[in-house]
């Protein structure tokens, strides 16, 4: 099985769906030797803001010479971003190896997993193979009912807020969906509770007391931010000085404590982490489609932002960043969101907003969304395709010497990017 064939067969159409509960990931790896119990966990849920965690706290274990896998989703540019060893994905020919070696175990199953839980399943066997020191272990989607819920107890237990998403899986209130991210504590491990929801917060405690879980919030004040430019943000902090945050957005400073927060439980249970690794793993830290300036001339920034909550900080980024200045938006959703709240806070930073429709098939229509634009008094218009949208944008852009923010669906960003080197 060479590369091709083994993403042909990871996305083929009988691994689809989701499909809550842990049955068949436990059984796969079981069949696989139950790699995830040769391993150490910091596990990762909550609503936004898990993927910059990870990719920090995995830069700075790094950096402090640790050997570090991190399993994240969905995939940006590559599907071998998901499952990285010290920032480096996953080879092609590894990975071609590992899903030969999964494929007649998963067909013997009798209730096939679904994607997911396959390359969940699929990674695990990679981190073990690979003698890993320690996981930076994100959750796909919830927690309880999560596939990466398989680990045992981990180091770490991590959960960076909650907001409503994903609603008609994980419930339509904050406490529902906390009840669900609260599936990850585990007897007696230590959480790291990093929302600001009070009504999320009860129900986590009530989990964390029930499993005899210690509770950590992190230090809000840890941070004093000097500065916030478009190419990097400096903050400081008195136990480690001054530090630069390659991450944009005015919510990274949040992540960034988070992660400092996480580094002092892992100092206690005896991880060896010098200040000047903190500082340069955070100063190497990479992670796309989070506030990031992708072009200089016009600027261009491409933000993830997929629900409510992320449509906020990148709302409050851009005002942070550009003043009262009006940018270009070209932007797509899921019909499954909060679109009309969406376009409602998009409006208030946009001159003119250019609709796709994100290549996923729970997208809503650009021109529907486009219409919505229209209702809050903002000229919209919907494009059929990516190519043609910023195309247009950057021409529009450049006439009038304005920013173009490209908001949205994480599902766009890679055809964004290839449209942009072509125009």
């Amino acid at each position: 099985m060479n590369y091709l064939q083994a993403l042909e067969y990871i996305h083929k159409n009988c691994w689809q769906g989701s499909k809550p509960g842990l049955s068949r990931t436990r059984e796969l790896l079981k069949a696989l030797g139950d790699p995830q119990s040769k391993l150490r966990f910091i596990h990762v849920a909550g609503t936004n803001g898990k993927g910059s965690f990870c990719s920090m706290l995995s830069s700075v274990l790094t950096k402090a010479g640790y050997k570090v896998g991190t399993y994240t989703s969905p995939y940006i540019l590559r599907f071998n971003e998901r499952m990285k060893i010290n920032g480096n994905d996953i080879p092609d020919d590894t990975l071609a190896a590992l899903t030969e070696k999964i494929r007649p175990l998963a067909e013997k199953m009798e209730d096939h997993p679904t994607e997911f839980e396959l390359i969940t399943a699929l990674a695990m066997d990679y981190f073990s193979q690979e003698e890993c020191d320690v996981v930076v272990l994100e959750c796909g989607m919830g927690g309880r009912l999560d596939s990466t819920n398989v680990i045992p107890s981990p180091l770490l237990g991590v959960i960076t807020g909650i907001a409503i998403d994903h609603a008609a899986f994980l419930g339509d209130t904050e406490e529902k969906i906390a009840a669900e991210k609260a599936g990850i504590i585990k007897e007696g491990c230590d959480l790291l509770w990093c929302g600001d929801s009070p009504e999320a917060e009860g129900v986590i405690r009530e989990k964390a007391k029930a499993e005899n879980a210690r509770m950590h919030i992190p230090n809000r004040s840890e941070l004093t931010p000097i500065s916030f430019e478009l190419s990097h943000t400096t903050l400081r902090s008195e136990e480690l000085g001054e530090i630069t945050l390659p991450l944009l957005g005015s919510y990274q400073v949040n992540n960034l404590e988070n992660v400092l927060a996480a580094i002092k439980l892992l100092k206690v249970k005896g991880f060896d982490i010098s200040n000047s690794a903190v500082k340069d793993g955070i100063a190497s830290t990479v992670w796309h489609a989070r506030y990031e300036k992708v072009q200089d001339s016009p600027i261009v920034i491409c933000d993830g932002g997929h629900n409510p909550q992320g449509i906020d900080a990148a709302v409050e980024s851009t005002k942070l960043y550009f003043k009262n200045e009006k940018l270009l938006v070209l932007t797509g959703v899921m019909a499954d969101k909060d679109y009309r709240y969406m376009a409602k806070k998009i409006s208030g930073i946009a001159s003119k907003v250019f609709c796709i429709t994100p290549d996923n098939p729970r997208s809503l229509k650009a021109e529907e969304y486009a219409k919505v634009f229209r209702e809050n008094d903002i000229c919209a218009e919907g494009f059929d395709t990516v190519d043609e949208a910023v195309k247009k944008a950057v021409s529009e852009a450049k006439k009038e010497n304005r920013a173009l923010l490209c908001l949205g669906s994480l599902y766009m960003y890679s055809e964004v990017i290839d449209s942009l080197k072509k125009h």
